[in-house]
Formats: C-alpha cells, sequence, structure tokens
C-alpha cells in the first residue's frame, strides 16, 4: 500500500524566513565541506522522491550539501545499506511492500545491519497504522511525521536536527574508536622495551590513530644539549634515509625547520605541512614525533591527541627507566665497563670460536689495604687509574669487564691476553692524587680452545688458576689445566656433601683419653670430630676440617662439638669423675667469631658442668696472629672458667715473651716430635726444649701421638708429665669411654 502525499507546495508565506535563519545558524568544519551528508530516501511513491530532492535542493546542513540515495522497497533499501555505511538520515516510509515494512526495516537496521549512527525518520501518510507514541517508545528513531506534516522548512528542520545527533554520535564513535586504538597502542608499546624499537613503534601507532599513511620521523634527545644532542631514531616513508642522523644534519629544511620550533616552543605543533608532536618526560629530556598528515585536524583527534601523548610520555618514561635498570644490571657504572653477567654473554659468544682466545681474571692484589688507608673514594680512582692503563696497553681485540670488586675478566687473542702482557701493565707505578702506587696483580688464564667449560664455569676455572698463581707468589700468573678443575671440584663435592652430613646427622664426636705418663691413670678425653658418609665410609678430618674452615661451615660445626663434649663431660661428673678434664679443639675461624664467647658461655650453661673441667685447645699459629685479640679472648675464656692449651706446639714460631704474656695452662707436643724424638737426636732436642719451657713457664705437657712403650718411655725421661695415642686407647664413642674408664674392655 502506498502513501499518496506528495512534499510539493507545501511552504508556507513565513517558511521562507525560518529557512533563512536555519542557514545562518550552521558552523561546519573546512576539512567537511567537500563531504555530503548522504540521506536515503525509502518510499515506494516516486513523486516522494522527486518532491524531498527538489524541496532540499541547494541547501546545506552543517556547512555541507546533502546527497540522496533511493530505495523503493524495505528490501531494496536492506540491499542497499549492507553495501553503504556512512548514511546519515533515512527518511524511512512506514507502509509500503506491507503494513509495517518500515518497522521492519527499522528492527534490520539496527539489530541484523547493527547501523547504530545512522538516525532514521519515519514518515507516513496513514498514522493509524503506526501510532506516533507507541512507536516513538518502541524503535529506535530520530522522528516520527505524518507526510502532511513536513513543508519545506520543517522538512529541513527535520533533517538538520537528525543530522546534527549523528554528527555528535559519529563523534563520540570516533572518539570511542580513537581510544580503543590509544589503549591498543599503548599495549603494543609497552611490549617494547629498547628506545630505537619504542621509537618505531611510536610512529606507526601514531599513524595508525589518525589514520595516515606511515610518513614521519621520531627524534629524541641523546644528551643534555638540545641542539646536537637530537637525533632521528625512527624514520619512515619518504623520510626513510634519515635514520641516525643528527637533527643539526637534517638536509631537508622545512623539516629541520618544523622539529626545532616544537623542541624551541616545547609544545606540539600543528601546521598546514604536518603535526610535530612534543613528548616531554620529568627528567627534562624529551622525545618529538613528527608525521605528513595532508588535512587539518578534527576536535575529536586534537583531543585524541593529548590522550595519546600522555600514555606515550608514560610509555617513554618506563622505556628509559628499563633502559637504566638494564645498564645497571648489566655495566659497571663507576668504571663504564661490562659487569660479570655481560661478560659472561661475552665469552659465550665467543665459544662459536674459541681458538687462540684466552680469558684472564685479573686480581689486584692487596687493594683492600689501599681502601683501609686511603679511603674508598682514592679506591676508585686508583681502580680507574688501572683501567686507563689496560684498555690502553691491552684494550685492542679484547673484550674488559669487571668482574668483582678489585678483579677484571678480560678476553682476547693469545697474542695480547696473556702474562707478560698483563704484568708490563703493573711495571710502573701509578699516579694516583699526588700519589706514586706500586700495584701488582695475579691473573688466572683459560684457554678457551682447552677448556670444556661454557659461561660462568669458565670464570671458576679462571678463578682456580687465579688461586693457584697466588699460591706461588703475588703478582704472577698460571694457566688452568684439567687437573686443577677436577681437585677443585672434588674439593667442592666435598664440601657439598659435608653441609648434607651435618644437616643428616652423620657427624659425631669421638674421645681419645689422656692419661698420666707415670702410670696410665685417666685424666681426661680429647673430643674429635668424625664424619660418616651416607654409605658407611669415613672421611678424614684433614679433608673435610679445612673445607669446613674455608667455607665458614666451621662455626655451626665447632658449635656442635662443643655442646656434645660439654654434655658428655657432665655425663662423666655425674657418673663420679668429678676431676676428669673434656679437650675440645678450636679453629681459627670459631676462634675470630664474634660470638665466641657467648657460645663458650652458653655451653657451659646450658649443660651444667664444672667449667674447670673443660679446656680449649688453639694452635701455637692462631696463639701468635694477632696478640691484642688473643690475650682479649683468652681473659675472656679465663672468666668463664675454662683452660686453654696450645695445641701443636713448636710447629710455629712464638718467642718465650710471646708465650710469657699468654695466659695458658698446657702445652702440647706435636705428634711429629714423638716420633722423631726415637730417631733424632734434633727431634729429642725439640721435645726437650718443649718440656723445659713448659717447665719453666709452670705449665703441664702433654704429647700426642704415642703409640709404643720406647716413646713413653722415653717422654717420662724427658720430663713430661702426659699422653695421648693408641699405645693407651684409639678415638672411641662416649659408651666405649665410658667402659675404658671403668676398666672394662672395649
Amino acid at each position: 500500500m502506498s502513501d499518496q502525499h506528495s512534499l510539493e507546495n507545501r511552504d508556507s508565506p513565513g517558511d521562507d524566513d525560518v529557512l533563512e535563519f536555519l542557514e545562518g545558524d550552521e558552523s561546519g568544519s573546512p576539512g567537511e565541506a567537500a563531504h555530503p551528508w548522504r540521506v536515503l530516501i525509502v518510499d515506494d511513491d516516486s513523486d516522494v522522491h522527486k518532491a524531498t530532492e527538489l524541496a532540499m535542493q541547494g541547501l546545506e546542513v552543517e556547512g555541507r550539501p546533502l546527497q540522496f540515495l533511493h530505495a523503493s522497497s524495505a528490501s531494496q533499501a536492506r540491499e542497499l545499506m549492507e553495501r553503504e555505511h556512512d548514511l546519515a538520515v533515512v527518511l524511512l516510509d512506514v507502509v509500503m511492500e506491507s503494513e509495517d515494512a518500515g518497522l521492519q526495516l527499522v528492527r534490520c537496521i539496527r539489530q541484523e545491519l547493527d547501523q547504530h549512527a545512522v538516525r532514521i525518520v519515519l514518515r507516513t501518510g496513514q498514522p493509524g497504522y503506526a501510532p506516533e507514541i507507541e512507536t516513538v517508545r518502541a524503535f529506535d528513531i530520530n522522528d516520527y511525521k505524518t507526510k502532511s506534516e513536513l513543508t519545506r522548512t520543517r522538512l529541513y528542520t527535520v533533517l538538520t536536527a537528525a543530522i546534527r545527533s549523528y554528527r555528535q554520535i559519529q563523534a563520540l564513535e570516533s572518539a570511542r574508536h580513537g581510544l580503543e586504538m590509544i589503549v591498543e597502542a599503548s599495549t603494543e608499546l609497552s611490549r617494547l622495551r629498547g628506545l630505537l624499537h619504542f621509537a618505531e613503534g611510536v610512529l606507526n601507532q601514531l599513524c595508525h590513530v589518525l589514520g595516515v599513511l606511515p610518513a614521519g620521523l621520531v627524534c629524541a634527545q641523546m644528551n643534555d644539549d638540545t641542539g646536537s644532542g637530537w637525533r632521528v631514531l625512527a624514520a619512515t616513508g619518504q623520510y626513510n634515509n634519515l635514520r641516525d642522523t643528527a637533527l643539526t644534519a637534517v638536509p631537508v629544511e622545512e623539516v629541520r625547520q618544523r622539529l626545532q620550533r616544537c623542541i624551541n616552543q616545547r609544545e606540539t605543533q600543528v601546521e598546514d605541512t604536518g603535526l610535530s608532536l612534543y613528548l616531554g618526560l620529568s627528567n627534562g629530556r624529551a622525545m618529538v614525533a613528527m608525521v605528513d598528515l595532508g588535512r587539518e585536524l578534527d576536535r575529536v583527534e586534537t583531543h585524541l591527541l593529548r590522550a595519546f601523548s600522555a600514555n606515550i610520555v608514560v610509555g617513554l618514561e618506563n622505556v628509559l627507566l628499563y633502559g637504566q635498570l638494564l645498564d645497571q644490571a648489566y655495566n659497571d657504572q663507576l668504571l663504564h665497563l661490562p659487569n660479570r653477567t655481560r661478560f659472561i654473554e661475552l665469552m659465550e659468544r665467543n665459544l662459536q670460536d674459541p681458538q687462540g682466545i684466552c680469558l684472564a681474571l685479573i686480581d689486584i692484589d692487596d687493594f683492600s689495604d689501599i681502601n683501609d688507608a686511603f679511603g674508598h673514594h682514592f679506591g676508585d680512582q686508583v681502580l680507574q687509574a688501572v683501567v686507563g692503563r689496560m684498555s690502553a696497553m691491552l684494550g685492542f681485540n679484547t673484550s674488559m669487564a669487571r668482574v668483582a670488586a678489585d678483579a677484571f675478566g678480560l678476553l682476547g687473542p693469545e697474542s695480547t691476553v696473556n702474562g707478560g702482557s698483563i704484568g708490563r701493565v703493573f711495571t710502573e707505578p701509578f699516579e694516583v692524587e699526588g700519589e706514586r702506587l706500586q700495584l701488582s696483580a695475579t691473573t688466572g688464564l683459560v684457554r678457551l680452545s682447552e677448556s670444556s667449560s661454557v659461561g660462568s664455569e669458565l670464570l671458576l676455572d679462571a678463578q682456580i688458576a687465579l688461586k693457584r698463581a697466588k699460591q706461588q707468589h703475588r703478582g704472577s700468573s698460571q694457566y688452568f689445566s684439567s687437573a686443577m678443575g677436577t681437585d677443585a671440584r672434588e674439593r667442592f663435592k666435598l664440601l657439598k656433601g659435608l653441609r648434607a652430613g651435618f644437616e643428616d646427622n652423620r657427624l659425631f664426636v669421638v674421645y681419645q683419653p689422656q692419661v698420666e705418663l707415670a702410670n696410665a691413670s685417666p685424666i681426661g678425653a680429647e673430643a674429635l670430630l668424625r664424619w660418616r658418609t651416607e654409605d658407611g665410609k669415613f672421611v678424614p678430618p684433614d679433608q673435610f676440617i679445612p673445607l669446613a674452615e674455608q667455607s665458614g661451615l666451621i662455626i655451626s660445626i665447632g658449635e656442635f662439638v662443643l655442646r656434645t663434649a660439654c654434655h658428655q663431660l657432665k655425663r662423666l661428673e655425674d657418673q663420679g669423675y668429678a676431676d676428669f678434664r673434656m679437650c675440645v679443639n678450636v679453629s681459627l675461624a670459631q676462634f675470630r667469631h664474634a660470638g665466641f664467647i657467648d657460645t663458650l658461655n652458653g655451653a657451659l650453661r646450658d649443660s651444667g658442668v664444672n667449667p674447670a673441667n673443660l679446656e680449649l685447645e688453639i694452635t701455637e699459629s692462631m696463639a701468635m696472629e694477632d696478640a691484642d685479640l688473643v690475650m682479649s679472648l683468652l681473659a675472656a675464656i679465663k672468666r668463664a672458667g675454662a683452660t686453654v692449651a696450645i695445641d701443636d706446639f713448636g710447629t710455629g714460631f712464638s718467642s718465650l715473651s710471646q708465650l710469657r704474656q699468654l695466659e695458658v695452662d698446657r702445652l702440647k707436643i706435636d705428634r711429629a716430635f714423638v716420633r722423631e724424638a726415637q730417631v733424632s737426636s734434633a727431634g729429642s732436642t725439640i721435645a726437650q726444649m718443649v718440656i723445659n719451657l713448659g717447665r719453666g713457664l709452670g705449665l703441664r705437657v702433654i704429647a700426642e701421638g704415642i703409640e709404643t712403650e720406647e716413646q713413653r718411655q722415653q717422654l717420662l725421661a724427658l720430663g713430661c708429665q702426659e699422653g695421648q695415642g693408641y699405645l693407651f686407647a684409639r678415638p672411641v664413642p662416649s659408651d666405649q669411654l665410658e667402659r675404658w674408664l671403668r676398666k672394662e674392655p672395649i
């Protein structure tokens, strides 16, 4: 059924005045003038199509002309709208091929075609088929008019209102889409960590947001100099050849001036030729992105650019922060050298072709003494002087890194990286702040072609060689060998097993009785540590005790031995052995540990033993190392009530005057002098000297390692009072010690 009302000759005498007012109120963007508003007329009456076009002929809305498209049925309109997606308004007849064809098309446009921006004006000549209130309430339409209402002016008014609504919806949609692109751009840029990659990403995403072809460049401030410090980091399109060019060297004057204006004014510049986006950072540095536009920006795009800039600045700050963190993670900030982590990467690269390449680990001898004497600031300058000379003498074809506080890694051809070349670096004194310093350095060397190690293992090999060199003398060098590596790895394996053994209670204490030499009556016992591995084998103490001392594990192990011995001593006291002496060895690491005296007092208190029955044994070398510290500690031990013996006496170089100052109670003759006393008069003389010295100082003397009756008799003849050894008893567990004391078989 067709609507029969025509739009011709509907104008009233006052319409032209209203029309003139409406036209004078239009305001459109200059950039939109060439793009007409597209209006679809859907009506099965051809006269309606002609009358509508005639009525609107020559009129503009919002500064843009109108362009009409035509469909004579709802189905034809649907087909057209499936192809066309930039329609502003649909003037839609309600009754066409069916009574509700227009209303069904509204549903199709909104739900099936998913076109929500286009404005729909329903026109009908038969209002009864679709009551106005119910229709407006039920359908997403802009207006609903009878054809008799639509005079020329009123039709223009309806179209203007619909187009303005469409324009606002388009602006909102454009803003929403723009914000989505900004979020997407920010997400993409957040994945780009390096400054160069980030600059390229900024350029690509900016062009994407503005909907222009990628043609532009990005400049960044590389230092505080706003002139030569600006450099092109990324470029695309016609500017591609300007990549990595200083701003002052950009050959296109117009481009150079555009960028310089943006930099000088520190704000975004929008010009006829394009856009220069200023991205200022909190630290005063900045980045500028320039793209060609070929058009003016509308208001929505201007707002989007602000949001884009804010997001990019945050991303740029993060990239620079990441760069700083990366620099600190891989480079030494004082000496501007690669650090240990970066050096390992360099070594792994060189392992791809290791022939003729040598690794050196260079340790400056006694550098801590320089820091202690002159301060860390002076020490830093010393390191800088060393690096400067090494770079000058060894820098050709070599990679240098700081791998520890006063140790450097060097990687390069063996003709340069060798002990002789490195030694010559330290031949002449170094001058630092007017001081002339003669330094030396010890070096561990690894030929990469002769090593099966990779990465950090190579540095471990060099460290092993360095330690071997230090055992020779300071200032020497030593090449790594597989034998060194095997020995070091065995020691590491042993230490790992020792830690596990201690944690799993596979370390235990045995006791070797001590007797009066004259009648072999018991007077005490020495607590000795033993380690039985998981497979039941025993590891000799001379193998694992040094490892425990070097690793610091001896502190915990030593406390375990002390407490175990004290509790056993208390058990013996409770059994009636009131004057029984328990001797416990103390290592140098224990002795110098800040908590040693507290540990001693805690063991005495917790066990409840008579402190006078506990004797601590220290070596002669420990006693002579630091006189003030030793005397202070010995005095504290005396205050705790324990006694002190000097073990292995005669193996060191203590003087009589030093010995007189020490508050000790007993001297212990080393087993070596006991054995030599049988065959050597020199040995007998040393044993005699120790015994005489003890007697002169009022100290008791005990000999260890007595294995034969002959040794016992000789020591008695020399005046030795006490002894221990296999002749009397081997080291035994606590229960066997108790049976031995009861004179039961063990």
